[in-house]
């Protein structure tokens, strides 16, 4: 998954990043708006990180993304009237 697929997912994303990142505002994600530069400059603000460790730390949240599976939407399970 390369940024771009993330900046189109920000919206479904937002749960996991404050998982992530739990110092991170609903503000914070809604300002940042799928930037990654903006990303990593929250981080930095937050945790009092250098920007390389913010950087080091978004690449892993990505490589944790691609290996989850993709959303699948929900399908009913089909129902069967087995009324006598």
């Amino acid at each position: 998954m390369n940024w771009t697929q993330i900046e189109g997912r920000w919206q479904t994303l937002t749960g996991q990043l404050k998982s992530q990142w739990g110092k991170l505002t609903d503000d914070d994600l809604a300002n940042v708006a799928g930037k990654k530069d903006q990303l990593i400059g929250k981080l930095q603000e937050r945790y009092g990180i250098v920007k390389d460790d913010a950087e080091k730390q978004i690449d892993k949240w990505i490589a944790m993304v691609k290996s989850q599976p993709a959303e699948q939407p929900v399908t009913p399970a089909p129902t069967t009237d087995q009324r006598p």
